[in-house]
């Protein structure tokens, strides 16, 4: 049974990330999804691992990365993902922990193994995602405290996790937990939406009224609720959703919340180096200010110098002090 209360706990994939540059050609000879992200096989993993160039390591996963973004801006933050008992595991525990994440999910005694992303970043800073997800996968309701989940703020939903049916079985627990605590509900959509038939579940899940605040960026959102303008899209996902909030990358982000729109611009980025993990420091960042108990233009704005750090460099955790940079 869990002790204390968190502001935010997340469920998402436990990812380590292996990080490498490469220039066009790579990509396009390998026919990647360049600025996207596929799902591969053990097996598919290995060989391109194989091909890559020098790479560095790092703890990541969508809601992960957020969490990380959360504790740097002093929140008290948990996180529920699942490793395996091997080398990549212990590291993801590790950094973590270090971090001043709470993370207490067992690790998997067998195979698979911890789950992995091969990300190529390209001169122009666009990542290309090739995830294994292996055990994070494996994650079940059973891995849930419920105690913890209803002590938090915000529990924060990863749509990357969404496709399995034992996670998805997870998640949707964890929002029910949530919401008969009067707990708020964050759901981020994610690329992976766009394979099978996610889009139907995870609208319904919308449609359900179990998410409070929902975060996209435009082709996730396009794609979610099939209409061609941001605006459409707002309009239809304001009817289910408390707060719906759309990141543009260079354009900025805007946010629906009832029925007022507010929109800011990004923050300024002297180069922009790698966007992995933009859109989860972002949320981060929103998240931070929301809980703080900032107005809808605050929480966007916290968002984007969030952001902003994380295109400033390689990784999606942050490297300077986000205290000093979202000032909240």
């Amino acid at each position: 049974m869990s002790t204390g209360s968190l502001d935010i706990v997340a469920i998402g994939d436990a990812i380590v990330d292996v990080i490498a540059t490469c220039d066009d050609s790579f990509i396009e000879e390998r026919g990647l999804p360049k600025g996207g992200m596929q799902l591969l096989t053990a097996a598919e993993a290995d060989a391109l691992y194989a091909a890559m160039g020098t790479a560095r390591e790092i703890s990541g996963g969508s809601a992960a990365n957020s969490m990380a973004g959360a504790a740097a801006l002093g929140l008290d933050a948990g996180f529920v993902g699942q490793v395996a008992d091997d080398q990549l595991g212990a590291i993801f525990a590790h950094d973590m922990l270090a971090l001043g994440v709470r993370f207490e999910t067992p690790p998997l005694r067998a195979p698979p193994p911890t789950g992995r992303c091969l990300i190529l970043v390209t001169p122009d800073g666009q990542r290309t995602m090739n995830t294994c997800p292996a055990a994070s996968h494996e994650l079940t309701p059973a891995a849930l405290d419920a105690d913890l989940i209803r002590s938090a703020s915000v529990t924060f939903l990863e749509g990357y996790l969404w496709g399995p049916e034992r996670p998805r079985a997870a998640m949707l627990e964890a929002a029910r937990i949530a919401h008969s605590a009067g707990r708020t509900v964050a759901f981020t959509l994610s690329e992976s939406l766009c394979i099978g038939d996610r889009r139907k579940g995870v609208l319904g899940m919308v449609e359900a009224g179990l998410v409070d605040i929902l975060f996209g960026n435009e082709h996730e959102v396009r794609h979610l609720t099939g209409c061609g303008s941001l605006a459409d899209c707002m309009e239809t996902l304001s009817k289910n959703v408390a707060a719906v909030v759309i990141t543009r990358g260079a354009e900025g982000a805007l946010a629906d919340e009832a029925g007022v729109c507010c929109e800011v611009a990004a923050a300024t980025v002297a180069q922009v180096v790698d966007t992995t993990g933009a859109g989860d420091l972002f949320a981060a960042g929103f998240l931070a200010a929301r809980l703080r108990g900032r107005g809808t233009r605050q929480c966007l704005e916290a968002g984007t110098a969030a952001a902003a750090e994380i295109i400033s460099h390689f990784g999606a955790r942050p490297e300077a002090d986000l205290r000093q940079v979202v000032k909240l």
